[in-house]
């Protein structure tokens, strides 16, 4: 009999080969997906609990198949790959690529159940572009699961976070001014379900809930202040706020500064710059609402704003000492530079035939604009290294 053509198994394979490559990196990304991991350690319930379980299951399903594929297809090269391929050879491997010689399951059928010239075990197999078509199905189960419930984490732990702040504050105005508690408790009891149930069951939670919350904290808000309490305490937030845009001033200010002394010392990708729209009009949008009169619309603008204002501070003043270190890191790579060729001048090797070309090589590295503070450093330290091994070469 003729052995079947192989040049479709070819093809199949390179296909199969390039998959495998793109199907190890997407793995390996959802093994580390956060959400992932959070969903594993959590204790799940209703929705969210079953789809984990069937999402689970596709991932024992994934990695299953990623071996059995890997298996079959390194032994589809390994036949290809020989220097010559008899009839038989080619049968194989042709069998191997496009033929169900991949083994699912076994399973034993019963005694009781077999006919006299029934089979002991039943196998349940397939070929490698259908266990392929299964994988990326078992792939889009687990993953749309794990990014769904992610997404709802990343965008609703926030939001209850600070629902759960607003609650306690209008709580504590309560007690120090007075005021009902019946509707703050309820937006408290509303606000705890929710968030036990965001907790465990995100693809379950009802976001409709966080905004009867966030409208029972308003009304709370509102039956225990008048407009004069009101007014007193977003009078002094508005004063914290301009105390924190001064901050933010000098924070651009010294990264400013740190980013002047570094550019075009060093590599441009090198530096931390840090971007964004300027908030002081933001914040004079705040002061026109005070000015009108309108202290109820303050509240969410100026939380919101003080928390940007904040977060732009830290990126700055990180920016400043990593921009402002880099100059001090390569002055003390300089220095010891010059340290170890004054002892090698003094041990009589300034003429060194192996040292020279690094210590040249070193002060190249760092007196050449942009500086590549890396490989100044590792051509530092390769002349320390061979310093060091020379003396001790040398005895001295």
């Amino acid at each position: 009999m003729t052995a079947p053509s192989i040049a479709p198994a070819d093809a199949e394979l390179l296909r199969l080969e390039t998959a495998m490559t793109a199907i190890a990196a997407n793995l390996v990304d959802l093994d580390d997906n956060p959400a992932r991991k959070d969903l594993d350690k959590t204790k799940l319930t209703g929705r969210t609990a079953a789809a984990w379980a069937d999402a689970t299951d596709a991932l024992t399903q994934l990695w299953d198949g990623y071996r059995m594929l890997t298996d079959v297809i390194a032994e589809a090269r390994a036949l290809r790959d020989q220097r010559k391929l008899n009839d038989t050879d080619r049968t194989a491997f042709v069998y191997r690529v496009l033929g169900k010689s991949i083994t699912l399951s076994t399973t034993t059928v019963p005694l009781a159940q077999r006919g006299l010239l029934g089979a002991g075990q039943v196998h349940t197999t397939c070929t490698p572009a259908e266990l392929l078509s299964a994988m990326e199905a078992a792939f889009q189960t687990a993953a749309s699961v794990a990014t769904q419930a992610g997404e709802v984490w990343q965008r609703l732990l926030p939001a209850a976070a600070d629902a759960t702040g607003a609650v306690d504050n209008v709580r504590v105005l309560i007690r120090l001014h007075g005021g009902n508690q019946t509707t703050i408790d309820e937006a408290d009891r509303r606000l705890g379900t929710f968030t036990r149930t965001l907790a465990t069951d995100p693809l379950g939670v009802d976001e409709r809930e966080l905004n009867t919350v966030r409208d029972l904290v308003a009304r709370a808000d509102a039956e225990r202040t008048s407009v004069a309490e009101l007014k007193e305490a977003l009078t002094q937030r508005l004063a914290d706020a301009h105390a924190l845009l001064n901050e933010l001033a000098e924070a651009q200010h010294a990264a400013e500064a740190a980013w002047e002394s570094a550019a075009e010392r060093f590599r441009e990708q090198d530096l931390i710059v840090v971007r964004g729209s300027d908030l002081r009009p933001d914040l004079a949008a705040v002061d026109a609402l005070a000015a009108a009169g309108q202290w109820a619309l303050i509240s969410p603008r100026l939380a919101g704003w003080t928390r940007h204002a904040r977060e732009r501070i830290g990126a700055l003043r990180e920016a400043a000492t990593r921009n402002g270190g880099m100059l001090a890191a390569r002055n003390e790579l300089r220095g010891r530079l010059d340290a170890y060729r004054a002892k090698a001048l003094r041990l009589g090797l300034g003429e060194d035939t192996e040292l020279t070309p690094l210590a040249d090589t070193a002060r190249t590295e760092l007196y050449t604009a942009p500086c590549d503070l890396d490989a100044a450093r590792a051509a530092v330290n390769a002349y320390q290294d061979a310093l060091t091994a020379t003396i001790a070469r040398n005895g001295r």
